[in-house]
């Protein structure tokens, strides 16, 4: 059961698996809302312009029928006189024509956006398969974009008679008007049916647009099988990325390594934890912690720096302080310098009596750890 569930597609599309969609021109579309604003820019169109379009029509069809009896056995003039209706009538027409073409470009990226997907200008023989041709007419899809179809021609065709009957008597009263009045009256009654069919396709489109919102999301549901894969390949396997912070842990632990030969002293806490300091007058401000660790690594450290002869010094709370508030290749906190100090002095006397011999140096014992810096003392 539990193998089935991660097979089913119950999970939302993530954002690389839309973007994926939208690569290969896969975004929601509507031609609902396509018609719907297509029509309404037209309509706008025709209520601010449609006025002046039929005065200038009206204009061409007096021009054009008003002409002089000898030209009409004249072929060149009756030609010329057609050549300057319709370049009238395209010139009348243009402003429709532009905001026409606008929105029947614009309309499709109100829901998908701006898309240039060249995926989807490759050649698919599958597309041109007659039986997947089928499926899809007799599809899920392809039943409800034919009742989609059936609703639209209802509502248009519904709205196209009530107008009809609406205006039955004025339009047969505009055959006795004088052709100005007449136009004027039609084209009023035109922009008044094309309101009307307007806010039918308006309800359609709003009806249209969250169910292919819903359809698109749904049909880029992924399972969870494919979300985990997904995060995967994202983020990289969790073994792998355990395996390279191991790798860099080693390669920082070979480093560190490395600077305890170069220290000064190793300040231990015998069992528990080594923490290497170096100092340069010339180029530090305070000693500077060039390795530090606790259990097999504190013992690790400490064979290093004996093998190196680098003096070790016992004090476990100065060590406990150390590995605490210091970090690696950082200076030590002010609040130690004192004690460090103390550390150092008896680091330079005991190089002094390798180098010079007499009495041996007095290890530094009760160093002065402020209270609350050592881990091991709960503070008061």
């Amino acid at each position: 059961m539990a193998e089935d569930s991660d097979l089913e597609k119950t999970e939302d599309p993530s954002s690389r698996r839309l973007e994926q969609a939208r690569e290969e021109g896969q975004v929601p579309q509507s031609r609902e809302l396509s018609t719907f604003l297509v029509t309404m820019t037209g309509a706008a169109t025709l209520l601010l312009l449609g006025g002046w379009m039929a005065g200038r029509v009206m204009g061409l069809f007096r021009d054009g029928f008003a002409f002089d009896r000898r030209a009409a056995f004249d072929e060149n003039v009756m030609l010329d006189m057609l050549e300057r209706m319709l370049g009238g009538a395209l010139l009348t027409l243009m402003p429709l024509f532009v905001a026409l073409m606008v929105a029947a470009v614009a309309a499709p990226m109100v829901l998908g956006g701006l898309v240039f997907a060249p995926k989807v200008l490759g050649l698919k023989f599958d597309r041109l398969d007659p039986l997947q041709g089928l499926g899809r007419m007799f599809s899920l899809h392809g039943l409800v974009e034919m009742f989609k179809a059936i609703l639209k021609s209802v509502l248009v065709g519904g709205v196209a008679a009530l107008v009809l009957w609406y205006e039955f008597e004025h339009l047969f009263s505009l055959m006795v008007e004088p052709l100005e009045t007449g136009m004027a009256d039609f084209s009023a009654t035109i922009v008044f049916a094309t309101l009307l069919i307007v806010l039918s396709l308006g309800l359609l489109a709003a009806i249209d647009v969250p169910f292919q919102l819903w359809q698109y999301h749904k049909k880029l549901r992924m399972t969870k099988e494919e979300v985990k894969r997904e995060s995967k390949e994202q983020e990289g396997d969790p073994m792998i990325k355990g395996r390279i912070r191991a790798m860099q842990r080693e390669m920082a632990r070979r480093r560190m390594m490395a600077e305890v030969p170069k220290a000064d002293v190793v300040v231990t806490n015998p069992t528990h934890f080594s923490v290497a300091l170096k100092y340069d007058a010339a180029k530090m401000g305070a000693p500077v912690v060039v390795a530090k660790g606790r259990g097999e690594l504190a013992l690790k450290i400490r064979e290093i720096a004996k093998e190196s002869e680098v003096p070790l010094l016992e004090a476990p709370p100065l060590a406990r302080a150390l590995y605490k508030h210091c970090e690696l290749e950082q200076a030590i906190p002010a609040a130690l310098y004192t004690a460090v100090a103390e550390v150092m002095a008896y680091v330079y006397q005991l190089d002094a009596w390798m180098k010079q011999g007499g009495l041996p140096p007095a290890a530094p014992t009760a160093l002065p750890v402020p209270v609350g810096m050592d881990p091991g003392v709960p503070a008061e």
